[in-house]
Formats: C-alpha cells, sequence, structure tokens
C-alpha cells in the first residue's frame, strides 16, 4: 500500500447548520467555521469535512441542492468561501465538502426544464419513465418512505425517480452529458483549492434499467429502493471514470458513503486502486441496527455486536486499504448516548470509547461536539425536523405502539440528535447564536460545553487533545497509522482489546467497558504504560485489576 499525506491525519466533520452562526439568524455559517480554526487546530484536527453549503432549498438539510455553484445565502458567500479554503490552508488544514450527486433538488434548473418539457434534453437528465395504467412504475420504496416514483405535473401516467424525498429527484448517470456536468462541476471545485469530498449517497447512482418489481417486504407491497444496489453491476465503470477525470489530477481524498460493500470486491473500491480512496466503517457503529425501521433497533449499542463488527471489519480492511473510522456523525444519533448506557455516561465512559476508536488502524474522524462529550436531548414530537425521524415516528404509530413509546423510540434514533447547535459555553443558546436557534440546544449545555471544559485539565475535551497528541506523536505515529490490527481477550465479557504491531514496536490497547470492575491476565509482560484514562493502573501478580471503564494501553518491544 503506498503511503499518501492524509494517512496519518485526523479529521473532524462540521455541520454548518449547527457550528457556530455570527450574524444572528439562528443559523450557523461560513463565519462561524473561519472563526473556530484556531480552536481546531489546537484540538489536533487536519482534515475538516463540512457538510453540504451549497443553495439550497433546505428540504433536507443541503442534501437537495439548486446550485451546485453557489454558496446559499443562509451560510454566507461565495468569497466567504474562498476565505474560508485560504485561512485553512494558512493553518496546513485540508477542506472536504460533500458530494451530493445522486440526486439534485426539483429547484435545481435541470429539473425544472424537465418538468417543462418531460420528452425534452433534460428530461434525459433524470429518470423519467411510463407507469402501469397511472401507477408507479416499480414498487420501490423510497430511503424516507413511500414509493420512489411521483407523478410529473400535468400527466397521468408519466413518472420521475426519487430514492429520497420527492423534492430529490435522481440524475441519470447513464446519460453521458450528465456525467459530464458533473465531472466539470467537481474539478471546478477542485480547482478552487479544496483537498477533496465526502460522496453522498453513491451507491445508489446504478439503477436497474430494467425496471423490475422488488419481492415486497412489508404490509405497504413495496420493497426498500437500497436493495437495487445490491443486484445491478456497471456501478464501477462510473466510478473509475469519475475517479480519472476529477479525483486522481488532484491527488484528493475521496470518502464514500458506500455501506453493504462485500469483502471480496472490496479492494474496488479502496486502497491504491480503489475508486475511492477510502469509505466510512459503517459496520461497527450499525451493529444495533437490526432491522429497517427504528423499533426494530437495539438501544442502546449491544456491546458484543459492536466487538465483533469492529474486529471483523479491521480483518477485511487489512489487507485492501484505510477506512474511515466513526462513532457518529449527522445521520445517527450521539455516540455518547448510543454506545454508553445513560447512567454511565461521564468522563471514563467517554474516554474509553475515544481510546478504543482512535487508537485502531484507520483515518479517525470526529464529528463536532464529540470532542466535548455532546450526547442526545429530550425531544417533543413537534421539535423535530428530520423527515427519516417523522417518518419513523408514524411507522411505530402504524405498528400499534403509543405516542410515548414511539416518541421514545424516534428520540433514541433520530438523527437531530446530531444536529443540535454545537455547544460553546454555557450562555443563553450555548453560545452557538445570539437569537433563537434553528433547532433547539441541548438542555446540559450548562454543563457541557467548551469553554468550561478547556479550564478543566481532567476534562473529556483536554483528554481529546492528549490522546489526539499521543496518536500523532514521533513515537506512536507511524504504529497507530500503519501498525497491524489484531483482535485479543475476543472472549471476555465487556473487554475490547487488541494489539498494533508495527516492525519490533507492538502497543496492546485493554479497555473494561463496563461499569463492574474486573481481572484480567496479561499475557505478556510489557515494559511501560503510554496511555491510559484513570491517574493510575493497579496489576497485582499477573492481573490487571481494572475499574468501571478503565482503558490502558501498554508497550512491548
Amino acid at each position: 500500500m503506498k503511503k499518501k499525506w492524509w494517512h496519518n491525519k485526523i479529521a473532524y466533520q462540521i455541520y454548518p447548520k449547527s457550528f457556530l452562526d455570527t450574524n444572528g439568524d439562528g443559523i450557523g455559517d461560513i463565519e462561524g467555521i473561519i472563526n473556530k480554526l484556531d480552536y481546531l487546530k489546537d484540538l489536533g484536527i487536519d482534515i475538516l469535512w463540512i457538510s453540504p453549503m451549497y443553495q439550497s432549498p433546505m428540504v433536507d438539510n443541503g442534501y437537495d441542492i439548486s446550485d451546485y455553484y453557489a454558496i446559499d445565502p443562509m451560510f454566507g458567500t461565495m468569497e466567504d468561501m474562498k476565505r474560508l479554503i485560504d485561512e485553512a490552508k494558512k493553518r496546513d488544514m485540508y477542506l472536504l465538502m460533500d458530494l451530493v450527486v445522486n440526486h439534485c433538488s426539483s429547484q435545481h434548473e435541470w429539473f425544472q426544464k424537465a418538468m417543462a418539457d418531460p420528452d425534452g434534453e433534460y428530461g434525459t437528465y433524470f429518470y423519467i419513465k411510463e407507469g402501469k395504467n397511472g401507477q408507479p412504475p416499480t414498487n420501490w420504496r423510497s430511503y424516507f418512505g413511500g414509493s420512489v416514483w411521483e407523478k410529473v405535473p400535468g400527466y397521468e401516467n408519466k413518472f420521475y425517480l426519487h430514492s429520497f424525498a420527492r423534492e430529490q429527484p435522481d440524475l441519470n448517470w447513464e446519460n453521458e452529458v450528465v456525467r459530464e456536468k458533473i465531472y466539470e462541476m467537481i474539478c471546478w471545485w477542485m480547482d478552487q483549492g479544496l483537498a477533496g469530498f465526502r460522496i453522498d449517497a453513491i451507491m445508489n447512482i446504478k439503477k436497474d434499467l430494467t425496471w423490475s418489481d422488488l419481492e415486497p417486504d412489508g404490509p405497504d407491497g413495496l420493497a426498500d429502493v437500497y436493495k437495487v444496489t445490491g443486484k445491478v453491476k456497471g456501478i464501477g465503470d462510473f466510478l473509475l471514470e469519475m475517479k480519472h477525470r476529477c479525483f486522481e489530477p488532484y491527488d484528493a481524498l475521496t470518502v464514500g458513503e458506500a455501506m453493504f460493500v462485500k469483502e471480496e470486491i472490496l479492494p474496488q473500491f479502496i486502497g491504491d486502486q480503489g475508486y475511492f480512496s477510502t469509505i466510512f466503517a459503517f459496520e461497527p457503529c450499525h451493529a444495533y441496527r437490526k432491522g429497517k425501521n427504528y423499533m426494530d433497533y437495539d438501544w442502546p449499542q449491544p456491546f458484543d455486536d459492536w466487538k465483533k463488527e469492529t474486529f471483523h471489519n479491521q480483518k477485511i480492511i487489512e489487507k485492501a486499504g484505510f477506512e474511515a473510522n466513526i462513532i457518529e456523525n449527522h445521520d445517527q444519533p450521539r455516540g455518547a448516548s448510543l454506545f454508553i448506557p445513560e447512567e454511565d455516561y461521564g468522563f471514563y465512559s467517554l474516554s474509553a470509547l475515544a481510546m478504543i476508536m482512535l487508537c485502531q488502524r484507520g483515518l479517525p474522524f470526529l464529528y463536532q461536539g464529540q470532542e466535548i462529550g455532546m450526547s442526545n436531548r429530550r425531544w417533543e414530537y413537534a421539535e423535530f425536523n428530520d423527515l427519516e425521524t417523522i417518518n419513523q415516528y408514524h411507522i411505530a404509530r402504524e405498528a400499534g405502539m403509543s405516542e410515548e413509546q414511539a416518541l421514545k423510540i424516534a428520540s433514541h434514533h433520530s438523527r437531530d440528535n446530531a444536529r443540535t447547535p454545537m455547544q460553546w459555553n454555557h450562555d443563553e443558546n450555548a453560545g452557538f447564536s445570539t437569537e433563537k436557534p434553528w433547532m433547539p440546544v441541548n438542555e446540559n449545555y450548562k454543563i457541557v460545553n467548551v469553554k468550561d471544559e478547556e479550564k478543566e485539565y481532567g476534562s473529556i475535551l483536554n483528554f481529546y487533545k492528549r490522546l489526539i497528541a499521543f496518536r500523532k506523536s514521533g513515537e506512536y505515529n507511524e504504529i497507530l497509522t500503519y501498525g497491524d490490527f489484531k483482535p485479543m481477550y475476543e472472549e471476555e465479557y465487556h473487554i475490547f482489546a487488541y494489539s498494533r504491531s508495527y516492525g519490533d514496536q507492538k502497543l496492546v490497547l485493554i479497555c473494561n467497558f463496563s461499569s463492574e470492575e474486573k481481572s484480567v491476565e496479561l499475557l505478556e509482560d510489557y515494559e511501560s504504560v503510554v496511555f491510559v484514562n484513570y491517574e493510575q493502573t493497579t496489576v497485582i501478580g499477573n492481573r490487571l485489576q481494572m475499574k468501571p471503564y478503565e482503558c490502558v494501553v501498554y508497550e512491548k518491544r
């Protein structure tokens, strides 16, 4: 595997709408990101992935783009964006933007022209099909519920395809003109100084052009559209073309949102010859997802499944390349709530979770607020903004759950949990804005916030700083970046342990991820403890006496 410029870096996702508002409209903006670049640099961040800031009607919080060449006025201007790129470069930081090209907004000029003349040129930019006697062409269900097909206005038997919301029509990647326009746009952004892209929903760009029904998987007679991705072939041709045309010439970092990639084809997706630089390691953090609806999910994250998926994922990735490791992102509940039982939330559980993630092989991606221990908030139904959450609430109600039960499930799993405003201080609105924020602030902001944690040496924020510095240190950066990953203590109850080896150097991480004390037999003699989340460790004979959520990194040479 060739060494790349991004391998030994630390990445951080910003959800701009909720990061920092500097103009008092209750919405985060580009100026807010610029104002906090020094904070992020001090934390140890090298790479910033910023969720969409393109012009958008915001039906799906910016993942419905109406103009790929414009910044939405709520965030600022193109001049602001160029200044952000320049200011990041001054600090040796790299910027990734979200690339959303499976679909655009129904307000995009192309789609407006397509609806005006669905049989004309722009109609071929999308998937517009004849129905079955006024009914949709297929029984595919969108990611947000209901049919993927919407009638073209003014036509009784003509439909357009939308894998997500009806305001997000899918682009026709089979049309070479569409692909050329997409590639032209990508290169334009790279020329502005970006380092690359996180690529959204990219596994959906290849369709089943036979337009065949799927086996129904619900009482509505529909079947989830993601199942199409598992049966079609040829997506690699599109992805390879995009790589050669847009990414290779710039040595860009590309992070694919690619789920359900089978082990045997993984090398096609990442590594030296892969379509992308890396993809997110979703399987470990999605171990709790036991079905397709929130009411089928486990809560909290089942430890054994999480550990098993992590070990399996590390094994299959080892020879293929690097994955991007996450605990949370904008599409999931807060990791501090998902992985840690509510009664166990605190410094030791949060720091243990951080160590388990940051010492693994792969590119670590933090999500805004993770470094201060931001957690899920308590919701009322009327406060939900996320389309998926609202849909899942109604699915639970239709399944016979009470309003209280449905709200509890929706509150646990809602993506809105990750989108509450960043908690900068204990002042009004958590220092995010001087006006009412677009999304309710988490009620714990008076305790969990950057300003107070910066002052406290023993805070989770300062722990993250030390942990990142440890990973990036001259002594341990190579082994924690390129070292082999080997599971340990696989059968030990609530013990998460693994080794990292590189040349004659070896590190062993042992974590008691539980609220109970445990005694663990040490399998080797170690020279020293090089990182820990407690002030001291206790070893009696050859047994490590572990306190609740204690995590230790040993070194052996």
